[in-house]
């Protein structure tokens, strides 16, 4: 915040002049989205529509009248894939998201690749999986469980905690959406994980215990609709395209962020 090179502008980029604000600019970094797969349903679908279609579209459109523009970096989702038997995921899996959060960052893919191919605009998408570490938002899973064993709150699961994910450490995602900005090829889409195989929920629990040192109470209820029973990322594409392999474990990412949460609970 103190760079002198560093300029933050808070503003609903929506009711923005986007053309003003991308004048002179090199990278775009779009990370601007309505995150969550459980909120997304019935009315609250607008707010995700605005947020993620239109405001993705309206970016792009700005972009488009940008001779000096060299990058744009789209932040899609694992979503996109949807609860697949496919695993690893690779690019060209069938898309079936089953979310309506899922099919907002789809859209965003797809509007991203047609505003290349029609006006060239150098756009390219990472689907990052599971992304946590220190600064993640208090509504999200792993600050949740790390704050109640902290605080000797309780810990609700939806579904019987086999669930797994490929999880990726946010200094991870810094490094690969820097070495997209950099290498990728304009009109890619490249999935972005994290190190080792899918990591079943209870064991991250387990994890958790262990490096907080504390108890909490687990209760376990019924599965949500548009939760995805697994994810696994193939990062071929990834390592081939940008050089990128993640560096962070699970195991000390966690740790980083348990680190973190014991400073602010």
């Amino acid at each position: 915040m103190d760079n002198s090179n560093f300029t933050f502008i808070e503003k609903d980029l929506l009711k923005t002049d986007l053309q003003k604000l991308l004048k002179d600019i090199d990278y775009v970094y779009h990370q601007a989205a309505q995150a969550g797969v459980r909120s997304s349903w019935g009315e609250d679908f607008e707010i995700y529509n605005q947020n993620n279609i239109l405001l993705t579209q309206k970016l792009l459109e700005a972009a488009k009248g940008s001779s000096r523009l060299k990058k744009f970096v789209y932040a899609s989702s694992s979503s996109v894939y949807g609860d697949t038997d496919q695993l690893p995921m690779q690019e060209d899996n069938r898309l079936q998201p089953v979310s309506p959060y899922g099919v907002s960052k789809l859209a965003g893919e797809n509007l991203a690749y047609l505003y290349y191919k029609n006006f060239k605009v150098p756009a390219v998408s990472l689907r990052y999986f599971t992304v946590y570490g220190e600064g993640q938002r208090p509504d999200m899973a792993f600050h949740i469980f790390i704050k109640a064993f902290l605080t000797g709150g309780e810990i609700n699961i939806f579904g019987d905690g086999r669930q797994s994910r490929n999880f990726t450490y946010v200094g991870d995602i810094a490094r690969a959406n820097i070495l997209a900005a950099k290498k990728a090829p304009a009109g890619e889409i490249i999935n972005i994980g994290g190190s080792g195989r899918g990591i079943v929920l209870n064991e991250t629990l387990d994890l958790i215990k262990e490096l907080t040192n504390c108890e909490t109470e687990i209760n376990y209820t019924e599965k949500v609709k548009g939760d995805v029973k697994h994810t696994s990322a193939d990062t071929s594409k990834a390592e081939k395209l940008l050089g990128y392999q993640p560096r962070v474990s699970f195991e000390e990412g966690l740790k980083r962020e348990v680190e973190w949460l014991q400073k602010i609970y």
